[in-house]
């Protein structure tokens, strides 16, 4: 949150997790709710919006290599520590 990821690395990191951009926002933030809700925006939009709010950015990501995993669930982080 205090040093959010640049374009290029959430570009990165979104290919990492092997989902779109939009799969990684949280919809239940406020700002999603008061901005976005109910809007169809590209895939650089959504980047765009993360950068710009990165309250919206699901989290916590662990990335190792070229791969990527959400935090949640939890086994997630673990089935990629342990490959």
């Amino acid at each position: 949150m205090k040093n959010p990821p640049s374009k290029d690395e959430m570009k990165d990191i979104v290919k990492k997790l092997g989902i779109t951009a939009e799969q990684l926002v949280r919809k239940t933030e406020k700002i999603f709710k008061e901005e976005f809700k109910g809007k169809s925006l590209t895939e650089a939009q959504w980047i765009d919006a993360m950068i710009k709010y990165p309250n919206l950015i699901q989290r916590p990501i662990l990335i190792k290599g070229d791969r990527a995993a959400l935090g949640r669930p939890v086994e997630d982080i673990v089935a990629l520590m342990n490959s």
